[in-house]
């Protein structure tokens, strides 16, 4: 990534409230660029956001489902590049109200880059989504940009309803605009900062907070593990390259290199055991009734290493380290922007 190229650039990012929006904000505030955000109201406490006390050139609280204000946003900004992060994120969420991860995942995109059309500053677009947008048959080897897309939990259909409609909108509307469109697919990122429930790393951390045993749901399922900042680099570089050259309108995954990554949920909990200290503990027995979740995920990432020069740069060990390592210097009072600013040093070396 050549850092000066975002000096000054105009960017629109929806969800910088969020636990990666805002890790994302703090990046692209640090490499002077002029950044408008639409998010609604953080919806953890802590929160990220608020504790990183940033200040934009607008900071937008509302709905993605509100069309009339999303395009009032981005026509006001007059943005170079566009992130799309804003999401309902959660796989246990989705169960409970499947209406609204639809209509903000689905609806809330088709707004977005209906919002753009028309917004001549426009020129490059990365639409995030996940990992879980591929069809998953179980298998073992890992998922390629152009495997099968779909989802069982209404979550990761949603996800994979969002490419269709990047899809539709490239060819139909915003490439003739000369807009370059592409969506990003990452792993399950962990970090710093991330107070979400029904999320793995920060479960146990919270656990581990209070003196109790964390309870896994599903200690054998496979996922692929990466900090935050791997993504959100991938996110970067792919922004950069499209502006620079043609033929990247389509989608990307960004997920850790090779098996090293791609851990079961008990081993990265008893890591994250062992880091604490302290007599932090797991239970690998789950216990209850629990929505159906993939037992095996993996991402093939070779697309991104070929064509975009993109390498993920922690191993899984690292990230669970830096992750323990925020947590405890945060909970020892160290300021939370000057602790996320030296682990983005730290990771560009």
């Amino acid at each position: 990534m050549d850092e000066t190229f975002w000096l000054a650039r105009r960017v629109f990012l929806t969800g910088h409230t969020g636990f990666k929006g805002s890790w994302l904000s703090l990046w692209l505030h640090d490499l002077g660029v002029k950044l408008s955000g639409y998010a609604l109201d953080p919806v953890t406490q802590p929160s990220l956001w608020e504790a990183l006390g940033l200040e934009l050139e607008a900071d937008i609280r509302a709905d993605l489902r509100d069309l009339t204000r999303l395009r009032a946003a981005v026509q006001q900004a007059e943005p170079e590049i566009v992130f799309h992060l804003a999401a309902q994120p959660l796989v246990r969420e989705s169960y409970k109200d499947p209406v609204g991860t639809f209509a903000t995942n689905v609806l809330g995109t088709v707004h977005l880059l209906e919002a753009l059309r028309g917004v001549s500053s426009v020129k490059a677009v990365v639409v995030i989504t996940t990992d879980k947008v591929y069809h998953n048959e179980e298998w073992p080897y890992p998922y390629r940009e152009h495997d099968r897309l779909g989802g069982n939990d209404p979550y990761s259909a949603s996800k994979a309803a969002a490419e269709i409609v990047t899809a539709s909108y490239r060819a139909s509307f915003l490439q003739e605009q000369g807009v370059r469109l592409a969506s990003a697919r990452a792993g399950n990122v962990i970090g710093g900062g991330d107070w979400s429930a029904d999320r793995l790393v920060p479960d146990c951390l919270r656990a581990f907070e209070r003196g109790q045993a964390v309870e896994l749901r599903y200690p054998q399922a496979v996922r692929p593990w990466q900090h935050v900042l791997e993504p959100l680099s991938g996110y970067l570089l792919l922004a950069e390259s499209l502006l620079r050259r043609d033929g990247l309108e389509c989608g990307w995954n960004f997920g850790p290199k090779g098996d090293e990554g791609h851990a079961e949920v008990g081993r990265v909990a008893q890591s994250l055991a062992r880091l604490w200290g302290e007599g932090a503990r797991v239970e690998l027995s789950p216990s209850g009734n629990h929505p159906k979740e993939a037992g095996l995920l993996r991402l093939d990432i070779s697309k991104a290493q070929a064509e975009l020069n993109w390498q993920p740069r922690w191993s899984l060990e690292q990230a669970l380290a830096a992750t323990v390592s925020w947590q405890k210097e945060f909970l020892a009072g160290s300021p939370v922007r000057e602790l996320c600013l030296r682990q983005i040093q730290a990771f560009r070396k």
